[in-house]
């Protein structure tokens, strides 16, 4: 899976918002907390569900069943508006 090349993220004073520039199935702007901004950073290649959890585990101190519930909240409301190509 990878960020649909329909959505451009942008990073503004250390806030990072996903913006659509050519879809048409959502329109508006998501501003992103730091554990979105790193699963949106991650997904600008392709990577995995399960690659994004191994990450985030390196880089944040929190129980592996958190993180991985948290990125799959985080998958899915993405998948919802569109914003993964898989």
């Amino acid at each position: 899976m990878k960020l649909n090349p329909d959505f451009i993220s942008q990073d503004i004073d250390d806030v990072q918002f996903l913006v659509p520039v050519g879809s048409e199935a959502f329109r508006g702007i998501v501003r992103s907390n730091k554990t979105a901004a790193f699963i949106i950073d991650l997904l600008r290649e392709e990577t995995t569900e399960e690659a994004i959890v191994n990450a985030m585990c390196d880089k944040f101190d929190a129980p592996r069943e958190t993180i991985s519930a948290d990125v799959a909240k985080v998958i899915d409301t993405l998948r919802s508006i569109n914003a993964i190509s898989e």
